[in-house]
């Protein structure tokens, strides 16, 4: 089953969001607005018809932009949930054919509330481009250093990335980038260290090796989770934790891993659109490699020389 969703977005950076009505599936839960492509139909066609029957609007097509494609699986039924934002429309939104709507900025949207497929593309709508990683080799008063100078540039996602230091000194250190993080609306994941992520309300980053030993997501839903992926099956485990994120790697040749052979676009872009979370291209990569990266079905792009 093919299932279009609109993410309308306004002046404000407020999308909408609606609720499920009672004696449907999911009822209560929130989502975004649309529906599924009929036998014969064009997707973005149907998703203009679906936003006329369910909120009254007229879309302007011209306007779409393709945000994230999720495979997902209720029980038996498996379908593609394919969101694309929409920015211009005419007429307001109602109700239609939801309990309710809302216009809702994204870091205000509790997870919990949405239908499970959904939240997938909340966290594409939340997630920048990039994602800087500290230097391995850093002390924590450089990596520090490096970290608010990226904040200070526009960056709003940083793993702290520390394996040579010791695991308390590390957490002492992303402490004290908290007030720079508050005071950007930034956001710090910690590389597998989910105690202190619980300790100081971070994110983690989880290793590929996590993966497979975790059996439960590690944190609530309001702490971002992003996992280090390099195959498919890695990529359906991180989904199946319920991470925010993962990474992809490698990409490209690196210094860092000269015996791993590079995925290419072409395969990343593969496995990217059959994951059902937003992926980030890590491995030889800056953000001067953005755009290619978008054309791939990434999110963004991850790295540490390009970035830091």
């Amino acid at each position: 089953m093919h299932v279009m969703a609109g993410v309308l977005l306004d002046g404000a950076g407020r999308i909408l969001i609606a609720q499920r009505p009672p004696g449907k599936h999911l009822a209560g839960m929130w989502e975004f607005p649309g529906g599924k492509v009929e036998p014969g139909e064009a997707p973005l066609a149907a998703l203009e018809r679906e936003l006329d029957e369910e909120l009254g609007i007229a879309v302007d097509p011209l306007s779409f932009e393709d945000l994230i494609r999720v495979p997902w699986t209720y029980g038996e039924r498996s379908m593609l949930l394919e969101a694309v934002v929409v920015r211009a429309w005419t007429g307001e939104p109602q109700a239609l054919d939801a309990a309710a709507i809302a216009w809702r900025l994204p870091w205000d949207i509790d997870p919990a509330t949405l239908a499970p497929a959904d939240r997938p593309i909340l966290a594409a709508l939340r997630l920048p481009g990039h994602y800087p990683i500290t230097p391995a080799d850093a002390s924590v008063a450089y990596a520090s250093t490096l970290a608010r100078a990226a904040l200070a540039r526009g960056e709003r996602l940083l793993q702290w990335r520390l394996p040579g230091v010791a695991p308390g000194e590390a957490r002492a250190g992303a402490e004290g980038l908290l007030p720079e993080l508050g005071r950007f609306g930034a956001r710090l994941l910690l590389s597998r260290d989910v105690e202190g992520a619980l300790a100081l309300g971070t994110g983690v980053h989880l290793s590929s090796a996590q993966l497979r030993e975790l059996k439960q997501r590690p944190l609530p839903l309001g702490q971002l989770v992003g996992a280090s992926c390099h195959d498919p099956d890695e990529l359906a485990l991180a989904s199946a934790l319920g991470c925010d994120f993962a990474t992809l790697s490698p990409v490209e040749g690196t210094a860092s891993h000269a015996g791993a052979a590079p995925l290419g676009w072409p395969r990343f872009a593969k496995w990217a659109e059959n994951a059902s979370l937003p992926v980030y291209a890590l491995g030889g990569l800056g953000p001067a490699d953005l755009p290619m990266a978008r054309m791939h079905a990434a999110q963004g792009v991850a790295g540490i020389t390009g970035f830091m």
